[in-house]
């Protein structure tokens, strides 16, 4: 038999296997087990980071079939959003057709990868089928109060055409396009994720199999804190602000009231006031900076005096009224009394407008003053130039003062949140139709349940010229109150797509149900997801969506669980370094031969290692890959260059690498199909000697491939333990040719260790290890096969190899029993020829057993 690996047509071959015998389709026999990767966008081509993503779901969908479990292991399409529409406009589609065509493209692609998923569940965000469920929990959302409408000062992306929720913003930047963020009013929909945020957050305690940097994440971003909201009147006409302040205890110190650039009350500050259009500019210019700047430590304090006053309400100090830089409108009210003597962006600020610093918690170790201190004091101490409360610690302050404020009517004690609900109108196209109509008699009424779903027009002209065409489609929009029978019109925009990517766990369990989003006994049987993979810079977008909108459907009575994910695995980035060219800026590395750019002859920098972007084209295509080493090697590589939790640096010699094991593994199992035997048919395997030394490390990789994949996801260290035992098993080859040449009990040892590699081997390298298998003799697939189990007793040592030192030098390596005496552990040591060499001549004075480890002796 042919012993050249040619991965081409094996893989083919097993693909199309695996198809024939809907390999991979879900069962309903035995204990069920849940893996998911969060579902891809649809944009035409996998790149390796997909590559990785999904070899690591693979594995371990793989490895829990073998286990004896019922796999779910499903895959479909996020297929909503705004790069769809974008690629309409520059290619002249419709964003249905160009969907839909990559969505083939990348189906295509992952099945050459021979992923195992449940083909039959797939479906795509876009499909009428699956939207029409989200809009119905949104109407009931909307009877229960937890949607609403509302106008609100939000975040508008200019480039996008469209509003952000908070966390779609990063750094002032919008999240898809990277474009600058600005804040505008406008009237959206909203759902009430503030409802659920104690309860998300306490659900978070509950999560062991949660990566805490994710649970950090969200814990810092819905932002619970305890403390006071304080009315200041203005000094004039207009309604109190409201602070929210988690010290209470220093509002004795307040001598002015900082406000956010954004806040709308920023206008009837400067009414009438000579700088108001300078304010006005400040605040612009404010409002269009990233958050991480604004409240960095180290940046600079900058604020413009509003022209108005407000009193502090226990000592009547008039303060003024001032725009801070470093004031985020999104938390508390978006003002803040400022306490410059203990805060010190406070204090940093007073310093540079020459404002009053106060003192009203003194230091146990010195005595502070306002005038000269250099820093703002913050930590706790005793209350001084506080009216009554003189005396008080200060944590006993926060009470007190809170409960004085509370009589006078003044204030009360609150609880503020950083996270805001979210805002999930979107002014675009592609996207799922918000079921409501807006009827000039009744207001606005939510579509009946009976005529969902709200279908999106595919057929509508886009021209990217401002707007949603949507909003220009008379057949959409143009319609009659359900109610009242009345014209009307229908909501224009559409939802976010984090709604999509919140629910579609719950949907791939009964994806053809047509009477409910999901059959109540499909997600009782398998939510909740028992291993969720992705990256986490979904932190605080999809998962936290996701575990809101679980809460949801609980309540709403669809589902009976708290949380969607029982664990979950965040895998590092695949990063490359970059090439670039004078002139040409980043250039694709097959461009660049023995360092120059081809067509240009230039010299080409290469740059650092970064996240593969098709900006920076340090992309690597995974078809030119495929068909040059086949998917297994491209696998294999992914899992083996670093831990799933850790960046992967590109490596081609990796690759390599990758490739020639699997040629050795090829080589080694062919080399003995004609003396394969089934092993219940030979004798006892061997109780000493190298075939018992083999079988040692055949059962201890067994333990050790099996515990690294079932409970750390070390799958590098998994597949370096193989790759030992491969060595292992050509030098148990080569040394024991003549005994192989028959049926005796070391060709029992080699027939058990490969059969057991090769099963091994299956979750990394599937569609090798099928077909090794069944030239092999084994029966069936080997995602049925029951993994191999190690033999406790086969790891028992009988022997010990211990180091051998003379004068402190390694001077060789011995074997002896594990039960061996000293006495005969150090005989062995003196038998060993170099050990001799280097005692020659010389007395041994002394000698020292460190048992199962080294013998260290000592002469002169």
């Amino acid at each position: 038999m042919d012993e050249t690996y040619r991965p081409g047509d094996v893989e083919a071959k097993w693909q199309e296997r695996w198809k024939a015998e809907r390999a991979f389709a879900a069962r309903d026999e035995r204990e069920p087990y849940y893996v998911l990767e969060m579902f891809p966008y649809p944009s035409g081509r996998l790149h390796m980071g997909h590559v990785r993503n999904y070899s690591i779901g693979d594995v371990i969908a793989r490895y829990k079939r073998a286990q004896g479990y019922d796999v779910l292991h499903p895959m479909g399409w996020d297929a909503f959003g705004l790069p769809a529409e974008n690629a309409a406009i520059e290619h002249g589609a419709q964003p249905g057709e160009w969907t839909r065509s990559n969505i083939g493209r990348m189906r295509t692609q992952f099945q050459r990868l021979g992923f195992s998923y449940d083909w039959e569940r797939e479906f795509a965000t876009c499909d009428p089928e699956y939207y029409r469920w989200e809009q119905l929990v949104f109407v009931r959302m909307l009877e229960r109060g937890l949607a609403y409408r509302k106008a609100a000062l939000l975040n508008w992306c200019e480039s996008c055409g469209t509003v952000l929720a908070n966390e779609q913003v990063v750094d002032g930047e919008c999240y898809r396009c990277e474009s600058q963020v600005e804040p505008r009013e406008m009237t959206q929909w909203f759902l009430r994720i503030t409802e659920y945020a104690d309860e998300l957050l306490a659900d978070l305690q509950e999560m062991p199999g949660w990566p805490d940097a994710v649970k950090i994440q969200q814990v810092d971003w819905i932002g619970k804190s305890h403390g006071a909201k304080i009315r200041f009147p203005l000094a004039g006409e207009g309604d109190p602000i409201d602070v929210f302040t988690t010290r209470p205890d220093t509002l004795y110190g307040a001598t002015f009231m900082s406000v956010a650039a954004e806040h709308p009350r920023v206008e009837e500050f400067t009414a009438g006031q000579p700088q108001a259009a300078e304010v006005r500019a400040f605040c612009k210019r404010v409002a269009a900076e990233d958050t991480i700047s604004r409240t960095a430590e180290d940046r600079e304090k900058e604020g413009m005096f509003t022209g108005s006053y407000c009193i502090n309400p226990v000592t009547g100090w008039k303060m003024p009224i001032y725009v801070a830089n470093f004031v985020l409108y999104q938390y508390g009210t978006g003002m803040v009394m400022a306490v410059p003597a203990h805060d010190q962006r406070d204090f940093e600020f007073a310093r540079k407008y020459d404002l009053p610093v106060k003192v009203v918690i003194e230091s146990p170790e010195e005595t502070l003053d306002g005038d000269t201190m250099e820093a703002a004091y913050v930590e706790p101490g005793t209350m001084v130039n506080s009216g009554p409360f003189d005396g008080v610690f200060s944590t006993d302050g926060i009470r007190q003062v809170t409960e004085y404020l509370a009589e006078e009517g003044q204030g009360e004690a609150s609880v503020n949140y950083r996270i805001r609900d979210w805002g999930i109108s979107r002014q675009r196209y592609w996207g799922a139709p918000i079921p409501v109509i807006y009827c000039p008699s009744c207001g606005v009424v939510p579509v009946p349940e009976d005529q969902l779903p709200v279908r999106l027009p595919e057929d509508v002209t886009i021209d990217g010229k401002g707007g949603s065409p949507l909003a220009c489609c008379a057949e959409f929009v143009d319609t009659t109150c359900p109610r009242c029978g009345e014209a009307a019109r229908r909501e224009t925009d559409t939802f976010d797509t984090f709604v999509e990517s919140s629910w579609y766990h719950a949907r791939y369990t009964s994806p053809d149900c047509d009477t409910a989003p999901f059959d109540r006994a499909a997600v009782d049987r398998w939510l909740p997801v028992d291993q969720y993979i992705g990256g986490i810079e979904h932190a605080v977008m999809h998962l936290l969506y996701a575990r809101f909108y679980n809460k949801v459907l609980r309540d709403l009575g669809l589902l009976g669980i708290d949380e969607p994910y029982k664990n979950l695995l965040t895998q590092g980035m695949v990063c490359k370094e970059t090439l670039k060219v004078e002139g040409l800026g980043y250039v694709y590395p097959e461009e660049v031969v023995d360092g120059l750019h081809q067509e240009t002859g230039r010299a080409a920098v290469v740059g650092p290692s970064v996240k593969m972007s098709k900006s920076l084209r340090n992309v690597v295509d995974p078809d030119s890959l495929i068909e040059r080493y086949g998917a297994d090697t491209i696998r294999l590589f992914c899992l083996f260059a670093s831990p799933p939790r850790k960046d992967l640096e590109w490596s081609v010699q990796g690759v390599d690498g990758s490739f020639r094991f699997l040629g050795r593994v090829w080589r080694l199992v062919h080399r003995h199909l004609d003396a394969f035997r089934r092993l219940a048919d030979e004798g006892p395997l061997p109780a000493d000697g190298p075939g018992r030394a083999m079988r040692t490390q055949l059962h201890r990789t067994i333990q050790k491939v099996t515990t690294d994949v079932e409970d750390r996801f070390q799958f590098n260290t998994a597949i370096a333990a193989l790759m030992e035992l491969v060595n292992g098993l050509y030098k148990f080859e080569s040394e024991r040719v003549a005994e192989l040449e028959g049926p005796g009990a070391d060709q029992r040892v080699l027939d058990e260790c490969i059969m057991a590699l090769v099963q091994m081997l299956s979750p990394f390298v599937p569609h090798m290890a099928d077909e090794l298998w069944q030239r092999c003799g084994g029966e069936g697939l080997l995602i049925d096969q029951p993994w191999p189990r190690w033999d406790d007793s086969v790891l028992v040592e009988e022997t010990v190899s211990m180091g051998v030192q003379v004068m402190g030098k390694p001077r060789g390596t011995i074997q002896v029993p594990v039960d061996a005496d000293e006495a005969a552990i150090v005989e062995a040591a003196l038998a060993v020829p170099n050990v001799q060499r280097h005692l020659e001549g010389k007395k041994l004075i002394k000698t020292i057993v460190i048992p199962g480890r080294l013998v260290s002796l000592v002469a002169r």
